[in-house]
């Protein structure tokens, strides 16, 4: 997922009805206005109404010419910022505009849309059309994460999305840094470094995106819990995310804050990435894309490299965190069903996933199966970022996916905001009031 050039906005729940928002389900029932049931029907419309996010805009103008060329159906995307799909798709249906056929929405926020009765469960057609799917071939870190609620799946797996750490070869040499850091304590002094030597001149260690966000500031936790051999839940379910573990990833962020680009608590995609392909901090923890998108960015073309997540101590095997993700669903109230599933099948399968990993304009799209990140063309054009997406084969760092899915992302978000604002106590005692919080939503 690459949020390239993406403006500055302040960001709320990315599910959840919110204020303000019945005016923007009448914006999105205008692209329908005054069709019938009849005129939805599957035997005559051929065209589908498809939700995405801003960042996946690429994508949409991509998949919208190639499926028309292949089918003659036509896809009519509606682009709205990342934060505001859950919202978007649930408002849709909840309020009888039923607009949206198909939909992207971040993996997280399945569990709540299902719940409110916003997404179809795709179980059986899944099983159905197995053949034609090819569910083995999903990686197998994501596929769940990315579909399963409840032991029901309600999507397919679309943008891959993990971070790994890129970093601007120029500036560690400037700066005597002769290999990118393996362990997070190597990190934060490679940062320091860059920062007391370059900070004045406008140049900083690292963009840390630190904006309250579960996309943003949650990322940048969970990234760090990943190192630290943390999890969110253990394997009953039950929180844990005041662990020893999920205290170390929130210091290291504590640690970081005050020699990141300035200020982390302001930092979100749009600031961050335009740092990054300035050529102004030296190191950034992003989606896979973003190596695409440096490699034709004339400032910072071959100017970087990219490695592994950092662990804890040195030698330990890197833990891709799963902090975005989306997948394919088809909108609960759609009169188009099977035209709708037809799509995200085809969206989400193999050829369509390895094309629009090399695709030029740049997608931000990640592998989502196993046998795109394979692909030879990927290999040849992106052969590190190829390397560094193998992480996510084995053993990754997924988000709870359950209908207080938002909600616990959100709470944890609030939480390490008041951290890092210095407001929130100790790491120790953020931690305990979501793991208090968490335990009361779950039940646990």
């Amino acid at each position: 997922m690459s949020f390239f050039s993406t403006p500055r906005r302040r960001l709320g729940r990315v599910t959840g009805l919110v204020a303000g928002l019945s005016v923007a389900a009448l914006a999105l029932s205008g692209c329908a206005a005054g069709a019938s049931a009849d005129d939805n029907s599957q035997a005559g419309d051929k065209s589908l109404t498809v939700l995405l996010i801003s960042s996946h805009k690429g994508a949409a103008e991509w998949l919208k010419t190639e499926y028309e060329k292949e089918t003659g159906v036509k896809i009519n995307p509606v682009i709205v910022p990342y934060d505001e799909i859950g919202s978007k798709l649930a408002l849709d249906q909840q309020s009888g505009a039923n607009t949206i056929d198909a939909a992207a929405p971040w993996y997280v926020s399945l569990g709540s849309l299902a719940q409110d009765g916003a997404i179809k469960d795709l179980t059986g057609v899944i099983k159905d059309r197995a053949d034609e799917i090819k569910p083995d071939d999903f990686i197998p870190s994501i596929y769940d994460p990315y579909s399963l609620v409840d032991g029901k799946r309600y999507g397919l797996p679309f943008d891959g999305d993990t971070h790994v750490l890129f970093y601007n070869k120029d500036i560690l040499a400037r700066n005597n840094i002769t290999e990118p850091p393996a362990t997070w304590d190597e990190y934060l002094e490679d940062v320091k470094t860059i920062t007391a030597n370059e900070g004045k001149s406008g140049t900083y260690g690292a963009a840390v995106f630190g904006q309250k966000s579960p996309l943003i500031l949650g990322a940048s936790f969970a990234n760090r819990l990943a190192g630290f051999g943390g999890e969110f839940l253990d394997k009953d379910g039950k929180p844990v995310i005041n662990s020893p573990e999920a205290v170390k990833a929130a210091q290291a962020l504590v640690d970081v804050n005050n020699f990141a680009l300035p200020t982390p608590a302001e930092t979100d995609f749009g600031a961050g990435n335009n740092a990054w392909y300035s050529g102004k901090v030296g190191f950034i923890e992003n989606w896979t894309d973003t190596g695409v998108n440096s490699q034709n960015t004339p400032a910072i073309a071959d100017k970087w490299g990219v490695t592994f997540l950092p662990t804890e101590k040195a030698g330990e095997k890197s833990r891709a965190s799963l902090v975005a993700g989306f997948s394919w669903v088809v909108a609960a109230n759609t009169k188009k069903t099977k035209l709708a599933e037809d799509f995200i099948i085809w969206a989400s399968s193999e050829k369509v996933n390895a094309a629009l990993l090399t695709a030029i304009p740049t997608t931000g799209i990640d592998p989502n199966r196993k046998s795109s990140l394979e692909d030879a063309t990927y290999g040849e054009k992106y052969p590190e970022i190829q390397r560094v997406n193998r992480a996510t084969l084995d053993g990754a760092l997924a988000w709870p996916t359950g209908p207080k899915a938002t909600e616990l992302a959100q709470t944890l978000t609030d939480e390490l905001a008041k951290l890092l604002a210095g407001t929130g106590g100790t790491a120790k005692e953020t931690l305990d009031r979501v793991q208090t919080k968490w335990e009361s939503l779950l039940g646990k």
